[in-house]
């Protein structure tokens, strides 16, 4: 008897439960239905991304978060006479696309500046050049980047290509990669390198072999001996970049940004841009690392987190260090030596001193960005964060440390990713195969490290997290280009045929993430952006066509048609899609 009074019980209460459930989703929907709805999107195929990602057909906006993802039969129940409906027309809709990885300011200086980007050949980077120096008279230096040591094919870069196109003014171009910088005479002069000048430690003055002479061209840390002589953008002309690179990055569906070597004097810049209500990108800085951290170091990042706290459009809470240099310089730290030399690249921070630094900073709960291209470098980031693991308790928020690039990793190495929790963040747009880039970095390291370049699939199926980004203005903003490199391993023209390495390719859905819940992931954010669900932030892209059914070798010639920030439109391509 008793037994059967306890089952009417818990019959009772499950059955009062279920009841409850169905009033308050009425009332939900009810609620839904009355309150007001400013957009409506429909029409599309939308990826809601994230681990869970399905696919829907619309979605309702109420202020700056999603109202609800379903079917455009369900979500057209919703529209309002003041609801602005956005017709995808068949495209496809994902989360505003979160760039773990650019540097927005020298992005922005860099549009006025040479763009270099994909000029494959000395003759189009000299008309390149040569034009820019005949529209700029008035310019003091010329400066501008994206070069690569394979436009150059056998031979390298001279100072005196430089000098017969601009011979009246100092000239200064940063390599695609940022770890080596081509002058000209005028510009060596400006910084009195001579034959006699000795390169700084972690850089090289690239000399002539038989008359000693400077070539033109400055590795690693020798590139500031030029750079400190060129005249720096002045505050208002940073602050013009700013909004100009946050222009551009919403025209490629970019709605928020990771800048992985932030200063002081930027973040103030960015908290400016704030308060003047200019930010249509949610920006998370990470202030770059030069030097010891110490108790003093420590007392100085702690007060700038707290002048730029956990906020859904601007914080801090980050700082990186640089481990090596780069592949095409013989700059980045291997683990046996380069192919093609004796030598195997040297860190640029002892690794006990990186130890003992990373373990500080975790303690005090800053999240470590390594940039890390070797896989030297990338070894000793993940014995670094393995330590810190080890020596300390797990901070408040968690661990989420990072390694930036991941140019090539140990195949012993590729689980370790997964089995710490740490971030692959890596750039797609800067590792296209071209049939120079290939050459090259097959010369510099053989081919068996090379078949461990952008280890994207290797390295996930090991559970570890990959979040994308750009690297701009060293490669290209657009991520459907990153997106393409990710998917198809080919360069934008489809080629080598059947892609690079192939078994590295990933599926348009993993590379999406990699783009918005997991660069959303890298920044501590996943609670409020980077998948499309009710309550989640507004922040959307509508593309031009349905990424889902067409081939994959259109990816990088898709265009945004729309892109929606905090709730509000903030690009268009045109007013088709709007009514």
């Amino acid at each position: 008897m008793a037994a059967r009074l306890t089952a009417y019980v818990v019959v009772g209460i499950v059955a009062a439960t279920l009841i409850a459930g169905l009033i308050v989703g009425a009332q939900r929907n009810e609620n839904d239905s009355d309150g007001p709805v400013d957009l409506i999107v429909q029409n599309a195929n939308i990826y809601t991304a994230g681990s869970g990602g399905t696919m829907a057909e619309a979605m309702a906006i109420r202020g700056n978060q999603i109202l609800r993802v379903g079917s455009d039969r369900d979500i057209a129940r919703l529209r309002k006479p003041q609801t602005t409906v956005i017709d995808a027309k068949g495209g496809a809709v994902v989360p505003g696309f979160s760039d773990a990885h650019a540097h927005l300011v020298d992005g922005g200086l860099n549009l006025d500046r040479v763009d270099l980007t994909d000029a494959s050949t000395l003759e189009e980077i000299e008309e390149r050049v040569q034009t820019w120096a005949e529209a700029h008279p008035d310019a003091a230096w010329v400066t501008g980047r994206g070069w690569t040591f394979a436009a150059f094919g056998s031979s390298a870069p001279t100072r005196q290509q430089l000098d017969a196109i601009v011979p009246g003014k100092p000239v200064q171009l940063v390599s695609e990669d940022g770890k080596a910088s081509w002058v000209n005479t005028r510009a060596l002069r400006a910084a009195a390198i001579t034959r006699k000048t000795v390169s700084p430690e972690g850089g090289a003055i690239v000399k002539d072999a038989r008359s000693g002479e400077p070539t033109g061209v400055l590795r690693g840390a020798a590139m500031s001996l030029v750079s400190r002589h060129v005249p720096r953008a002045s505050i208002e002309e940073r602050g013009r970049a700013l909004r100009a690179a946050i222009a551009e990055a919403n025209r490629f569906g970019i709605t928020s940004i990771q800048t992985p070597d932030g200063t002081a004097d930027e973040l103030e810049l960015f908290a400016e841009a704030r308060k003047a209500g200019d930010l249509t990108v949610r920006l998370y800085s990470a202030l770059a690392l030069r030097g010891e951290v110490n108790d003093a170091k420590l007392r100085e990042l702690d007060a700038i987190a707290s002048r730029y706290p956990d906020d859904p459009l601007f914080k801090s809470g980050a700082v990186s260090f640089t481990l090596d240099g780069s592949i095409e310089t013989r700059t980045a730290a291997l683990l046996e030596p380069y192919a093609d030399e004796t030598s195997s690249g040297v860190p640029t921070i002892a690794p006990d001193d990186f130890n003992r630094m990373v373990r500080l900073l975790d303690a005090r709960g800053w999240q470590v960005l390594a940039a890390a291209v070797g896989d030297r470098a990338v070894q000793m980031a993940l014995n670094a964060f393995e330590h810190a693991v080890r020596s300390n308790p797990v901070p408040e928020r968690g661990r989420r440390h990072r390694i930036e690039h991941v140019g090539t990793v140990d195949i012993l190495d590729q689980p370790r990713f997964g089995a710490l929790g740490v971030i692959a963040s890596m750039q797609p747009a800067t590792t296209l195969p071209t049939a120079g880039r290939i050459d090259l970095l097959t010369s510099a390291i053989g081919a068996a490290r090379a078949s461990r370049a952008s280890a994207y699939a290797s390295i996930a199926s090991g559970r570890g997290r990959l979040a994308f980004g750009s690297d701009w203005p060293f490669a290209s903003f657009n991520p459907m280009v990153g997106l393409h490199a990710a998917v198809t391993r080919t360069t934008t023209d489809n080629t080598p045929d059947g892609g690079w390495y192939p078994a590295e390719r990933l599926a348009l859905p993993a590379a999406i993430d990699a783009y918005t819940s997991g660069a959303a992931w890298a920044s501590f954010d996943e609670q409020r952006k980077g998948t499309l669900q009710a309550g989640m932030l507004a922040d959307i892209v509508v593309l031009s066509e349905d990424i889902f059914e067409a081939p994959p070798s259109r990816l990088a010639s898709t265009r945004v048609a729309l892109t929606i920030f905090d709730g509000k439109i903030v690009y268009r391509r045109d007013n088709s899609h709007t009514n």
